[in-house]
């Protein structure tokens, strides 16, 4: 290898302006040379490889995205991403069941669109996709009914300032010093004092009260009251931290299951559980301020497809739609949406593919006829704003409705058809038991399938 200079995997990658999750994978595929490795068995790069490895990375941002060359190489990667970190950045900022891993939109958007090119994921839940095609150098546009959804999305592809930190961690000193001082005051051989009072807001009493224990309302309200004091991107990031351990300290047993437990959350563990996940969050956002690039812009609507949103010219869709009968996200997110001042009704009603509606008995309950027909009308809004030859990707699973099982890709595949998206390509991927965050007894998969359709001319 000579006497030059030696390079890590992350250092070749960021002078490639690359995820070094997008280089590992050019090496396993053979696309790259793998160096070789030192004594401990890590890659090690000499100045020669690194620069043929960042000439490849320039030409793939240049080749136009094609067909049958990019759709060859997706078909064969290992789609499990078994051993892949999936929590890095602002991941891991906010729960949200089963949200498909960054690995899958990083694959899709690095070989089907270009760097400027803007990237749409049409139910972005968590904005995974989102987060994914800024780091991707592309303009990122995100849409979804959940309200909860949207604040966190925005929340996730945020980018504060040092005085935004700041803000954070000041507010961070002042939980710890209250969570201190209510967990002191709770102490068993501390003489009774009474209970800490918050006078900020709190949810109707059929929440606050059935959900929560007494004090837990009480140190919900006094950090909301905090939060609402902040200046807006900020505050933005400590809603959603804020709304991150509403599920923890209630009395819902979890996120995907909404049934009553004790927890027996102690005086100041609330305040303490949101300090935590607030400091981590200074660190993640704080990151992606430092790696994302101003020039590459992002838009989150919340918003209703069937209604038909106005937004930019799109060049990739990546996506994961509801499953018809698998989860009610307005049921399992409902504290949340209350705690955070949401309008849970109207999401409830606007829910494409909620348990709810499609277990529901009588006339009023839906099928996949229903799913499909809502579908169609959503393919030929998007078709108004894709250029044919463009690229929409679905990530999805089959559904169980009435007792049949419902082939979901196969249904978006005729629903896209009626509006001039042809079938282009079609993955089936393991899902590894560690990943998916809910699988619920209707909706239970082991395998999902990646739906590649193509805008016809």
């Amino acid at each position: 290898m000579g006497n030059g200079r030696r390079y890590s995997t992350q250092q070749v990658a960021e002078r490639a302006g690359v995820h070094k999750d997008t280089l590992l994978r050019w090496m396993k595929s053979g696309v790259v040379a793998e160096p070789h490795r030192d004594w401990r068995g890590w890659r090690v790069f000499d100045e020669d490889q690194a620069h043929r490895i960042e000439t490849f990375a320039k030409h793939q941002e240049a080749a136009p995205a094609g067909a049958a060359e990019p759709l060859g190489r997706l078909a064969e990667l290992d789609w499990t991403f078994a051993d892949a970190k999936t929590s890095y950045l602002t991941h891991g900022l906010h729960p949200y069941p089963a949200k498909f891993i960054p690995q899958i939109p990083n694959a899709l958007i690095q070989e089907l669109s270009s760097v400027g090119d803007t990237v749409a994921d049409i139910f972005c839940g968590s904005g995974t996709t989102l987060l994914e095609a800024l780091q991707l150098k592309r303009h990122a546009i995100g849409i979804d009914a959940n309200p909860l959804s949207t604040l966190v999305s925005r929340a996730k592809t945020a980018t504060p300032q040092p005085a935004d930190l700041d803000e954070l961690r000041g507010l961070s000193r002042s939980c710890s010093r209250l969570a201190r001082k209510v967990g002191h005051d709770a102490g068993p051989l501390m003489p009774a004092t009474p209970a800490f009072v918050s006078d900020g807001w709190r949810p109707e009493p059929s929440v606050s009260e059935f959900w929560f224990e007494a004090h837990v309302v009480e140190e919900l309200a006094e950090i909301r009251k905090l939060i609402d004091r902040l200046p807006p991107v900020p505050r933005l990031i400590a809603q959603v931290v804020f709304s991150s351990i509403i599920v923890t300290v209630s009395n819902q047993d979890s996120d995907t299951r909404y049934v009553r437990r004790a927890k027996n959350i102690g005086a100041g563990e609330t305040l303490q559980r949101f300090c935590r996940a607030l400091d981590a969050a200074i660190v993640s956002t704080g990151e992606v301020a430092d790696l994302l690039e101003p020039r590459f812009s992002c838009q989150v609507l919340n918003s209703d497809l069937l209604s038909e949103p106005e937004i930019p010219e799109v060049d990739l869709v990546v996506t994961s739609p509801p499953y018809p009968n698998a989860f009610s996200y307005h049921l399992y997110h409902r504290t949340r949406l209350l705690w955070l001042g949401l309008d849970q009704a109207r999401f409830k009603a606007e829910e494409i593919g909620s348990h709810r509606k499609y277990s529901a008995k009588g006339a009023k309950g839906l099928d996949e006829k229903d799913f499909a027909g809502e579908f169609e009308r959503i393919f030929r809004w998007l078709a108004g704003r894709m250029r044919g030859g463009k690229y929409a990707c679905f990530v999805i699973g089959d559904s169980t409705i009435r007792g049949r099982t419902i082939d979901n890709a196969e249904l978006l595949a005729r629903a896209g058809a009626s509006a001039g998206f042809a079938q282009a390509g079609l993955i089936e991927r393991e899902i590894p038991s560690n990943r998916k965050s809910f699988n619920p007894a209707h909706g239970r998969i082991k395998r999902e399938k990646i739906l590649i359709l193509r805008r016809q001319s």
